[in-house]
């Protein structure tokens, strides 16, 4: 096994799972839809990479559902038969929140990977598909059955919605989720913290690295060790060569003297003027504006992903910027425990846009 590779409970799975876990998606060969022009390994590279963060000690490898995802899944299957099934958790999920559509994504996910996922989650709930996941008939049920039929080991919830994934914490079907965080975005894992609800699931959580943002302003140690100071199962990396396997699990994340919030702020502020917003999600526009979200892509732009966060940033800045300029409420000021001038901010982020269009 790895150096310094910590392993983690995975609620009540059972499972002992690696504290760094392996994102397949930068394994994919080809355009896909969700990543275009993204990675092109071959299955000899993807065997490859897979196998070093294995002896690493890295145990569990998630993937996602041909099309949607490439390749992927069909070379971690390959990888499981070579490596030996039983020494790997494999962690699958599909984006169909029908109950029939979730039970064939399931059987198209075990033929594409010649064997059975341990974990399948529900991906990306979000608010306008939330209660077609949870009610009768819908792709928890579905996911219920097929894990009683012995298809699947455990049934999980994929989201980056708080109010979603505490649902999930209070189904009683529902044995693993994850979510996403980072030293940056840390107000839901601050709220998975405080909510013992939690405490009965496994947790994983993506996006540490922000879109690969934050590695060129942080160690990949603080990165890591931020958010497994959190209680939560551990975390999931994309990679995709040798050399950000190394980075990721040939190391020892740092622990203590983390950087708080306001130091990761003052970090930033050396590049532009940071929203201070940790994607606590606590704010509720009566317009149904995500605010967290466009403070998101707000920091995006300055991060680095310029032209990404203005394609993003330019569907429905200005009608919510427009809202915010009509709402005699506010009440998403009080809601915000930073104290956020939410509406300038919204006003200064269609500012923003209109510059650069």
């Amino acid at each position: 096994m790895g150096v310094g590779m910590k392993y983690r409970k995975l609620g009540k799975t059972g499972l002992m799972i690696s504290e760094i876990s392996f994102g397949t998606i930068p394994l994919l060969q080809g355009s896909v839809p969700v990543l275009p022009k993204y990675f092109n390994l071959s299955e000899k590279e993807a065997l490859a990479v897979m196998d070093y963060a294995f002896s690493l000690g890295c145990n569990l490898y998630d993937t996602a559902i041909v099309p949607e995802y490439g390749d992927a899944e069909p070379k971690l299957g390959k990888f499981a038969r070579l490596i030996g099934r039983e020494n790997i958790v494999i962690s699958d999920k599909a984006r169909f929140y029908d109950g029939n559509e979730m039970y064939q994504a399931v059987e198209i996910s075990s033929e594409n990977l010649g064997t059975f996922p341990d974990i399948y989650f529900v991906h990306q709930v979000d608010g306008d598909h939330e209660d077609e996941v949870f009610s009768k008939g819908g792709a928890l049920d579905a996911l219920g059955e097929l894990k009683a039929e012995g298809k699947i080991r455990f049934v999980g919830i994929a989201s980056h919605y708080y109010d979603i994934l505490l649902r999930g914490a209070r189904d009683k079907r529902v044995d693993v989720l994850q979510g996403s965080g980072n030293l940056l975005e840390r107000g839901m894992l601050d709220r998975i913290r405080e909510e013992k609800l939690f405490e009965e699931k496994g947790i994983l959580i993506n996006k540490v690295y922000a879109a690969g943002l934050l590695p060129a302003r942080f160690s990949v140690d603080t990165l890591m060790g931020t958010v497994l100071s959190y209680p939560v199962s551990g975390v999931l990396i994309g990679l995709g060569t040798m050399e950000q396997v190394k980075m990721a699990m040939d190391r020892e994340p740092e622990m203590e003297n983390l950087l708080s919030f306001e130091e990761v702020l003052g970090v930033l502020e050396q590049e532009y003027n940071p929203i201070p917003c940790d994607r606590c999600q606590r704010c509720k526009c009566p317009w149904g504006t995500e605010i967290h979200t466009l403070f998101r892509q707000y920091q995006y732009f300055h991060l680095g992903k310029d032209y990404w966060a203005l394609k993003k940033l330019g569907l429905g800045i200005e009608k919510s910027a427009r809202h915010c300029q009509e709402c005699a409420l506010m009440p998403c000021l009080d809601m915000c425990p930073k104290k956020i001038r939410i509406p300038q901010e919204i006003c200064k982020i269609w500012k923003l846009v209109n510059n650069h269009s």
